[in-house]
């Protein structure tokens, strides 16, 4: 079937059916999801969230900015961000970082790179902004678009440096446009998208078709015909 059948299959589809906003599945790898603090132990971006939801209070990467909870196995919860960043700049949103309420994880839109604070409760602040000590040497925390991947270095005053940059053990991304998680970019994934937008899955529930995938693509926190775009662009671009 030729890609202007396909988008106009999905765009009926968004009429047909526009769910309220909901709270979506972290998109970080399955496998792919750990970072490592060189005296804490491994960090685990995905799995924050008891069944039946798995993942749902995971970490999660929008345009401008994380949010999310990181499980660390030796030191607990860290909190990326709650959000709902309260100031705005070049790109979209972002945490302000001035007050405990209004702190997480901002990302440079132009870059990558990452800035802000993330909140430990038995650990303190993580600081993410390493970019005036490690930028000059490229391994400053920062989201590599392309490769789907963390790169980098974080720093707690606690607890040393945390290493997003292994090249074995690091948090990547899921490809949004394997829906189903079956390995390979098929068909059946626009199936199995429709399916999963047409029964609102929003990582709220492990019954199929929101096993894998949340049909909130682009992680805004709602399902929306923009998620149908941003579906296509993955599909089409080979996960953009």
């Amino acid at each position: 079937m030729r890609a202007s059948h396909f988008a106009s299959t999905l765009l009926l589809a968004a009429a047909a059916c526009a769910s309220p906003a909901r709270a979506q599945v972290s998109l970080v790898h399955p496998v792919d999801k750990f970072c490592w603090g060189e005296n804490v132990g491994y960090f685990n971006w995905r799995d924050a969230g008891a069944p039946p939801s798995p993942g749902a209070q995971g970490a999660r990467v929008h345009t401008s900015f994380l949010s999310g909870f990181v499980w660390g196995e030796n030191v607990g919860w860290v909190n990326l961000g709650d959000g709902t960043p309260g100031a705005t700049g070049p790109g979209g949103p972002r945490y302000a970082n001035i007050e405990g309420t209004d702190s997480g994880i901002n990302i440079d839109d132009a870059t990558g790179n990452l800035f802000g604070l993330a909140w430990g409760e038995n650990i303190g602040w993580v600081n993410f902004d390493t970019r005036a000590a490690l930028g000059p040497f490229g391994q400053q925390a920062r989201l590599d678009r392309p490769a789907r991947r963390f790169r980098g270095y974080a720093w707690a005053p606690n607890i040393g440096w945390i290493n997003l940059d292994d090249a074995s053990k690091f948090v990547g991304l899921d490809c949004a446009a394997d829906f189903n998680c079956s390995g390979i970019v098929s068909v059946q994934d626009i199936f199995d998208f429709l399916a999963a937008y047409f029964a609102g899955c929003d990582g709220s529930t492990t019954t199929p078709p929101c096993t894998c995938h949340s049909a909130d693509i682009n992680g805004v926190g709602g399902i929306t015909v923009q998620d149908i775009f941003d579906f296509l662009a993955a599909y089409f671009g080979g996960c953009g």
